[in-house]
């Protein structure tokens, strides 16, 4: 059986995933049976029967529901961040490795400033600053040092890149620099740059669900993050509210990195 874009089958499994992931966090909350936010309280703490598939919490909100719509949450954050820090890291990138000298050195000390600190502590500081944080505050702490890792690797690659014959004959025919950038350099090294944004993708949503669990995400109590922290609660009880989120986190993750491991074998030239 013919396998999707020439990926391999742990590839295709991890392709699967990410499309589920998608699937259930856009449309899933248009058929949660319930709201995320409906209190029964006459039905706390229940078991899963065919009412509430996954039981219901300590408030008696269905955990279904809660989950799709921390779904939705996971990949409104993670998908932008993804999409602003590639962009962001894209741009410094190519500019750093194509025009080399000062503009190299000023934007590599930066990234070397932004490494020196632990990513999840100066996402910490940077929400920390708001009293009460939103998505839009989380998604800026995120990006705000996101975009290193791409700066850098985008780096590399241009270094490499433009020493390339094509490159030599478009400076020679009088091509301007954001015309060489983008048309002759980038298409090259765009198959790098989607290999690292899968890899990133679920990095973000272990970092979102770090600071929702930590009570420093979005104030809403339906994030994965904050449904993990609301299970270990109640783990004197039964595992399974800790357990619903920590197992979705794990097969998002999964498939992120499954899928990126096999997009950077089939995007390797020497395979």
């Amino acid at each position: 059986m013919s396998r999707p874009f020439g990926l391999s089958v742990s590839a295709t499994i991890g392709l699967a995933l990410v499309c589920s992931f998608i699937v259930l966090a856009v449309f899933g909350p248009m058929f949660a049976p319930f709201s995320p936010t409906q209190i029964d309280l006459g039905n706390r703490l229940a078991e899963p029967s065919s009412t509430h598939w996954f039981g219901t919490d300590e408030n008696g909100i269905d955990v279904l529901s809660a989950m799709l719509s921390g779904a939705r949450v996971a990949l409104i954050i993670s998908g932008l961040v993804t999409f602003i820090s590639a962009s962001l890291g894209t741009f410094l990138g190519l500019a750093a490795g194509y025009f080399k000298g000062a503009v190299d050195e000023f934007l590599m000390r930066i990234v070397d400033i932004l490494l020196a600190f632990p990513r999840i502590l100066l996402n910490i500081a940077i929400v920390a600053l708001v009293a009460k944080p939103g998505v839009g505050t989380l998604i800026v702490a995120l990006a705000a040092n996101g975009w290193v890792g791409y700066a850098r690797l985008v780096r590399g690659q241009v270094l490499s890149t433009a020493e390339l014959e094509y490159v030599a004959a478009a400076k020679s025919l009088g091509a301007s620099h954001l015309r060489i950038m983008l048309r002759h350099i980038l298409p090259n090294i765009f198959p790098i740059i989607v290999v690292q944004m899968s890899l990133a993708f679920g990095t973000v949503i272990i970092v979102e669900a770090s600071l929702s669990f930590l009570g420093l995400g979005p104030q809403l109590s339906y994030t994965w993050g904050a449904l993990l922290d609301q299970g270990r609660t109640f783990m004197w009880m039964g595992h399974r509210l800790a357990l619903i989120p920590g197992v979705a986190i794990m097969i998002v993750v999964l498939g992120t990195n499954l899928l990126g491991d096999g997009l950077r074998d089939r995007f390797d030239p020497k395979n």
